[in-house]
């Protein structure tokens, strides 16, 4: 594998050796610990997959370091639209991933340290995984408060989550991740993850809110890379091997044949936002028109995420029910998305009557239609 020779030296630190390497599954020891270069979401995701489709874990275990720049990630089962701010995230250019194990929705910066355990499915065990995490961080500095709950998070002072858990269970293989805020942006963390959508009814899992709490702001010492080291660490010394890092490049197909295919999957709007359980949603909204206030109500279920069902009650006089059935007509079918339907809306309006009054009031009903997505 080749790797820029500035990049290397700026991972390399004096406490852990990180190397590269040309094919890592040759190791033979009983562990192995991996980090990617790369802050890309999609490809970070993928690397999981890969390793869980591929590798044999039989002989040996695999800790896998990664960050990301500013991302969503949502769980398999979850539904973006409850768990997020979509228009939020499309403004602050914000990735949104959905995982391929449960768990609930996280939001992932470079101040954000990513975990993944692989072992085989006999010897998986998160509790032990969250207990090494802890107990690096108290070798590295003992006066922090932090524990392992029943639920598998990891708790500062008592009440502030400073990690949230996740898994996926294969046949034989399986892997379980975590996150680690240490100095994540709470801000923009807080404002994504709050939904502003109303009306949605959803059985898809939801997430469980939570205090959180950077551990920067309990040491302003520590860094990213001080906790990355910790962990490795200690995840050497209890598999008795060498504290090495290899760092991978989650695009070379040299070492991960077929990942590209992988990275592409988990990017496509079928899987991100099509693989969403069923949901319906019900709500209005006030559309105010020149001196007048009009409330409107919408009533859709969604399947795969595109719209399965559409109602939408107007008063006639406000716009010629044909051209408001036209719009529920080319609705029904189409994407549950803010440019699908702006481009439904503007094809519409060319076969409009050439009446200014009436473009005014069809631009301001799809203005907010595409509001709810």
């Amino acid at each position: 594998m080749v790797l820029q020779s500035s990049l290397k030296n700026c991972l390399q630190l004096p406490c852990i050796l990180r190397t590269p390497k040309a094919d890592f599954r040759s190791t033979t020891s009983g562990g192995l610990i991996i980090q990617s270069i790369s802050n890309d979401v999609y490809q970070n995701l993928a690397v999981e997959d890969w390793i869980h489709d591929h590798m044999n874990l039989e002989n040996q275990q695999v800790l896998f370091l990664w960050r990301n720049s500013p991302a969503v990630v949502i769980g398999r089962h979850q539904n973006p639209w409850q768990e997020c701010n979509l228009r939020l995230l499309r403004q602050k250019n914000i990735k949104l991933a959905r995982r391929r194990s449960g768990g609930g929705t996280v939001y992932h910066d470079l101040g954000n340290i990513n975990l993944t355990f692989f072992t085989t499915r006999k010897k998986y065990e998160r509790m032990e995984n969250l207990k090494l995490v802890v107990k690096a961080l108290k070798a590295l500095r003992p006066q922090l408060d932090v524990h392992v709950t029943d639920r598998y998070n990891i708790l500062l002072d008592r009440q502030y989550k400073i990690s949230g858990t996740a898994a996926k269970l294969g046949r034989t293989t399986a892997y379980h991740h975590c996150t680690l805020l240490c100095n994540a942006d709470k801000f923009v963390l807080s404002s994504v993850l709050k939904s502003p959508y109303k009306g949605l009814k959803s059985n898809a899992t939801p997430s469980v809110p939570a205090s959180v709490k950077n551990l920067f702001e309990e040491d302003p010492s520590l860094t990213c890379e001080m906790l990355l080291n910790a962990i490795a660490e200690e995840y050497a010394k209890q598999r008795q091997m060498d504290h090495r890092i290899t760092l991978i490049n989650p695009a070379d197909e040299t070492v991960f044949p077929g990942i590209n295919n992988k990275t592409k999957e988990l990017q496509t709007w079928e899987w991100v936002y099509g693989k969403t359980p069923k949901f319906s949603i019900s709500t209005y909204f006030s559309m105010v028109y020149k001196d007048s206030v009009l409330d409107v109500k919408v009533d859709m279920d969604v399947k795969h995420g595109r719209i399965e069902v559409c109602n939408i009650d107007l008063p006639e006089k406000w716009l010629p029910p044909a051209l408001c059935s036209e719009l529920v007509k080319s609705l029904t079918g189409s994407k549950f998305c803010p440019d699908e339907t702006a481009t439904l809306a503007t094809t519409l309006l060319r076969v409009c009557p050439q009446d200014d009054e009436l473009h005014s009031r069809w631009n301001l009903l799809c203005e907010n239609m595409i509001m709810l997505m």
